[in-house]
């Protein structure tokens, strides 16, 4: 982290954006459908959990790159692990669906009808 500090480039810093990944939820009558942008990304690699009505992605993986050069050779090695949640109010744990297909993870989560618990309170 210190030497990323005092390495800044402008413009071509460490990006944010970079360092996860894009996630998209669309709300349906009976369902979410969760949809993260996961170039690269084998299905093996990838972790999906449902929590208490909180929906975690996370993803972990090791790339290894070889390169020979003149004389010798260049070994690059990198870990990385990135994660995402995303509260889903009335989503039931039974019946997740997953899919991840040209780099796309499709999470379909079904709904739990709840009763409307809400009220309206008169001033007086």
């Amino acid at each position: 982290m210190v030497d990323d500090f005092f390495n800044f480039n402008w413009p071509s810093g460490k990006n944010f954006m970079k360092d996860t990944f894009k996630v998209d939820v669309q709300e349906g009558e009976n369902k979410y459908l969760v949809e993260a942008e996961l170039p690269g990304v084998d299905k093996n690699e990838v972790n999906i959990e449902m929590n208490d009505g909180t929906l975690n992605i996370s993803i972990k993986r090791e790339e290894n790159v070889n390169e020979e050069k003149k004389n010798y050779i260049h070994k690059e090695r990198r870990y990385s692990s990135m994660s995402r949640s995303i509260y889903l109010d009335d989503a039931k744990s039974e019946g997740i669906k997953a899919s991840l297909e040209n780099g796309v993870l499709k999470i379909t989560v079904p709904k739990e009808s709840k009763p409307n618990n809400s009220i309206k309170v008169d001033i007086e």
